[in-house]
């Protein structure tokens, strides 16, 4: 058993460094030529023209044959057809278990329609620090019997403070009092939670977590894939759940090529902050003209976020995940011109490497002569650079919590 928890571990960790090496990531002040990454683009589809090939990468490791499979008895609450689903072990007196359920309940609420969380109770058995862990599990299972198990969690997460401290006999008197408000039946609560039956049942959800083996608590599984230890924060497990959501999402297939490049383009960037108009190149720039008009009108960039804002450098945006780690599913090469990054406003194709731009896009806010010939340019702010200055800087390679991105609400195309 050791054995296949090391293997999901591994697995799941060379899927993330596979997914950061084939997505953006945020352009440097001062980058430097880079090696194209080590991921491969493997084509799904035919080709629809030449410089496009699609990217096929599974969002989550395949190991969730350690996991005993999600049944009727397990205590779920999410869309059953949500891209991720989250299988967690947990104990309800923890105060790890605690803290990650803010997690749990942030990420619920962040994302709606694409995540399911399946909650396994874990109680500590035996444990004098841990005192009320296996009765808090049972009166979790009395109020499942009710269908109000996840009002029971709730009830347990934001009272922690006044029941974790109190006494066996306390407990009990603080429970009974509370069960009337989730209307449940009192009188068969109260026969439920420390009946043989729950008392049973609560042990056996320790013995068969032990099996996998469980070594800590809360231990994480999203999509099947074991989430490390270190990884458990609000903002790494939103990037994962972010991520897998992204890939349903994805395209299939190259953009067809429809761009005619004796036109004029011009995309409205319509923003909370207000309008950012961008002249288009599509004759220097066909390919990423090409795949940004599709993907506006496809609204693939409405409600993303610029997700990184650095004075004097550039805004970053295009990624719907907003982990800058994001893409559309398919490459298209690098367009190298006679234009150069050589004033405020240059509209540029972030990649990760030669011929690896997908969605990501930036504006400079001054000369950025290191970035010739690395990024390709496709356009010019022509009004709005006022809206663009006045974008909420946004770091993410700082640590702690960043402001919330400013958002594209919709990108308008207009043919001349």
């Amino acid at each position: 058993m050791q054995t296949k928890k090391l293997f999901a571990f591994l697995f799941l960790l060379l899927f993330f460094l596979l997914l950061a090496s084939c997505a953006p990531t945020a352009p440097a002040e001062t980058p430097t030529t880079s090696p194209p990454p080590t991921f491969t683009p493997v084509p799904n589809t035919p080709v629809t023209y030449a410089g496009c090939s699609n990217v096929t990468a599974e969002p989550t490791a395949d190991v969730s044959s350690i996991l005993p499979p999600i049944t009727s008895a397990d205590y779920v609450r999410g869309p059953d057809n949500a891209a991720v689903t989250m299988i967690l072990y947990c104990d309800f007196q923890s105060t790890q278990c605690q803290s990650f359920g803010a997690v749990v309940d942030k990420l619920q609420q962040n994302h709606p329609n694409d995540l399911r969380v399946v909650y396994r109770p874990m109680p500590i058995l035996d444990t004098g620090f841990l005192d009320k862990s296996q009765v808090s599990t049972q009166v979790a299972i009395a109020a499942g019997n009710q269908g109000k198990f996840w009002e029971m969690r709730d009830l347990l997460h934001t009272k922690y403070d006044d029941w974790v401290k109190l006494s066996g006999d306390q407990f009990d008197a603080w429970i009974k009092g509370q069960a009337a408000g989730l209307g449940i039946d009192r009188a068969k609560f109260e026969a439920d939670y420390n009946s043989p039956e729950t008392v049973s049942t609560a042990k056996s959800m320790n013995y068969e977590a032990a099996k996998i083996p469980i070594a800590a608590i809360p231990e994480i599984f999203i999509n099947g894939g074991l989430q490390p230890a270190n990884l458990l924060d609000y903002n790494s497990v939103n990037d994962a759940v972010s991520l897998i959501a992204l890939g349903a999402r994805q395209f299939k297939s190259c953009p067809s090529f429809t761009l005619d490049t004796s036109k004029q383009y011009i995309a409205t960037l319509h923003t909370e902050k207000g309008d950012i108009i961008i002249q288009l190149y599509a004759d220097k720039a066909p390919l990423a003209v090409n795949s940004f008009v599709f993907l506006a009108k496809q609204g693939w960039f409405d409600g993303v976020t610029f997700h990184r804002v650095i004075p004097g450098s550039v805004a970053q945006a295009g990624d719907p995940s907003g982990t800058g780690q994001g893409g559309p599913g398919y490459f298209f090469k690098n367009e190298v011109s006679d234009l150069k990054y050589d004033k405020p406003g240059v509209v540029g194709m972030y990649n990760s490497g030669p011929d690896t731009n997908g969605s990501q896009f930036f504006i400079t806010y001054a000369p950025q002569p290191t970035f010739d010939g690395i990024y390709t340019i496709f356009g010019q702010v022509i009004k709005g650079m006022d809206v663009v200055e006045n974008l909420t800087p946004r770091d993410p390679s700082q640590s702690g919590d960043l402001p919330p991105g400013d958002k594209i609400l919709n990108v308008t195309i207009e043919e001349q």
